[in-house]
């Protein structure tokens, strides 16, 4: 059983620089994004930490900062991915939708930072018309979207680009080349066997795109990688684009425990 998500400063992983990378935060007004802060509290979460259940009840929303987490669905004996949240979103939309009972497992793709908040006080700060409410409501639209967009992936692409693609969007909301990873949790990820993705692997290590050993995977080549990739890559990253604030913020908020007064006081 993995160990609780435990406040940052409680151990050394992952490092965190206390900037504000959610962009749902970032998208905030100034004011209302340090009264959603106020209401956050930092947590690591650990590898493969489940964060809820199918059928359980959802205790807390999370905004990842340089954590992912990946969302899976159920089918017969089989367990496969079909959405992630980083730094771009947040788990536990259902929440944010009127329902606090989750249908997908979620758990910690990527060990990292993330913002946790109990979902009573969630469920009030993001009630119409508020600003939170209305990101939130252009999330919910992107997310569809690459559900939608992974399920089609799913049924009619190769596992190479496949790969490629779950690859690129793991780099992305990391920030980084270097990914921990194994081919068994890729192949779980994928739905897929093992040696399929060995296989993909290969060509892609052959290629000169990545390199992998010791559980990690480091990205070599990232314009090349999405030439390896299917068309699901870039349209789901077009569809984020269009709907979310911008990664780059020249802001450099922070995420200490904010002074701003809350209205429902």
């Amino acid at each position: 059983m993995p160990a609780p998500a435990v406040p940052v400063g409680s151990m050394d992983l992952p490092p965190f620089d206390g900037r504000v990378r959610n962009r749902l935060l970032r998208g905030l007004p100034a004011e209302d994004m340090a009264l959603v802060r106020r209401h956050l509290e930092l947590v690591s979460l650990q590898p493969r930490e489940s964060l809820f259940k199918p059928g359980a009840s959802i205790r807390y929303v999370y905004f990842p900062e340089t954590a992912v987490v990946s969302l899976l669905s159920a089918v017969g004996n089989a367990t496969v991915e079909v959405g992630t949240a980083g730094s771009e979103g947040m788990a536990g939309l259902p929440a944010f939708l009127a329902d606090d009972t989750s249908s997908l497992r979620a758990f910690a793709q990527i060990p990292g930072v993330a913002g946790r908040m109990d979902v009573g006080t969630f469920t009030l700060l993001a009630a119409p018309p508020g600003p939170l409410h209305g990101i939130l409501l252009r999330y919910a639209q992107a997310f569809l979207m690459q559900v939608a967009q992974t399920a089609a992936c799913n049924a009619a692409h190769l596992v190479e680009e496949r790969c490629a693609r779950w690859l690129l969007m793991t780099r992305d909301r990391v920030d980084g080349d270097e990914l921990q990873l194994t081919p068994d949790f890729l192949a779980f990820m994928l739905g897929v066997r093992r040696t399929g993705v060995t296989a993909a692997m290969s060509a892609l290590r052959q290629a000169g795109l990545v390199d992998y050993a010791g559980g990690r995977v480091t990205v070599l080549d990232r314009r090349g990688l999405e030439g390896a990739s299917c068309e699901c890559y870039r349209a789901v990253r077009a569809h984020f684009e269009r709907l979310l604030p911008p990664a780059a913020d020249p802001r450099v908020d922070d995420l200490a425990p904010s002074t701003a007064r809350d209205p429902s006081a």
